[in-house]
């Protein structure tokens, strides 16, 4: 439903404006006509005027049809929408210079107006130019794209919004939780920041995967192969469960779970499960792989024991 609206909005925008100018383009061969002879004085005005009118006409046709094409690719979100933000920025620069070229009959005269203002402008808008300069780095740089979950400085979320002065992320975690759900606020910071931070992506070279671990407490007196047998057991059946898509398209092992045990400082073990999990996924994960691996340890009390007594 969404797309039909989307591309009858498209259908009758381009109409609209191909409509505007063959108008204007018809009023400008219409002055040539001897019944407006006595406007003399006017008709170069408006013939300039439709002629300008004219050429936005066609910038922002010209945009429209890009974007659709653009819009209608199946490139991943971030890009897509990097790629539009762009055609947007070339659309308003280019109706800009046609505006200017019809105030300014003398263009050198205008140039060093426009560098004169630049000049003044620089100084007064520090902040904006360094946040604008920021964005265009953000575009060849891709450090990171739109629906991508990062961190920085002391927040962290998904990014929702990346405009021409800031960015806009889904505050994950934050001030009221422990975990990494999405908190519900949403944080703005400017671009610029990201020349002067360091900038944690979670969409690195496993994407959509990152890794992640859980640990369980248990006894030194535990059966360690099968508690890592039930561990890699539950952790494989809940990624195959949830990430059907994914499964078989890994190389060998890239994303199988791993099993590791360590001391715990309060004298007892840990059996720890390092497993790939999507960034939005984390906290479900983890509460899935406990909810199901806890009953099945709990059911061989001969072989796994949990800290309780001198059983440390």
């Amino acid at each position: 439903m969404n797309f039909k609206k989307t591309t009858s909005h498209f259908k009758r925008s381009v109409t609209i404006y191909s409509a505007i100018a063959i108008v204007l383009l018809a009023l400008y061969y219409v002055l040539e006509l001897p019944y407006f002879d006595k406007w003399d004085d006017f008709i170069p005005f408006v013939k300039k005027l439709s002629v300008s009118l004219f050429l936005i006409c066609l910038i922002v046709i010209l945009s429209k049809i890009i974007s659709g094409i653009v819009d209608s690719q199946e490139h991943l979100l971030g890009d897509k929408y990097n790629l539009l933000r762009i055609i947007r920025f070339l659309t308003i620069v280019s109706s800009i210079i046609v505006v200017a070229a019809f105030l300014f009959q003398n263009l050198i005269a205008a140039a060093v107006s426009f560098g004169l203002l630049s000049l003044v402008l620089g100084f007064a808008l520090q902040a904006p130019i360094a946040s604008f300069i920021a964005w265009i780095y953000l575009i060849f740089r891709r450090s990171y794209l739109v629906g991508d979950r990062i961190q920085m400085k002391d927040f962290r979320g998904d990014v929702v919004e990346i405009s021409y002065l800031d960015t806009s992320i889904l505050e994950c975690q934050g001030d009221y939780l422990g975990n990494d759900r999405k908190s519900g606020r949403i944080i703005r910071f400017p671009n610029s920041l990201i020349l002067k931070e360091e900038i944690i992506n979670y969409s690195g070279p496993q994407a959509p995967f990152i890794w992640n671990e859980t640990a369980v407490q248990i006894a030194f007196t535990s059966d360690l192969e099968f508690v890592e047998r039930c561990l890699l057991q539950i952790a494989q059946e809940d990624f195959n469960t949830h990430y059907p898509e994914c499964v078989g398209r890994a190389k060998v092992n890239l994303w199988d779970a791993q099993v590791y045990f360590r001391n715990n400082q309060y004298a007892w073990m840990e059996a720890v499960v390092s497993y790939p999990v999507q960034p939005g996924d984390m906290a479900a994960r983890r509460n899935r792989i406990l909810k199901a691996v806890l009953p099945l340890l709990n059911k061989n009390p001969d072989k796994v024991q949990f800290p309780e007594g001198a059983r440390r």
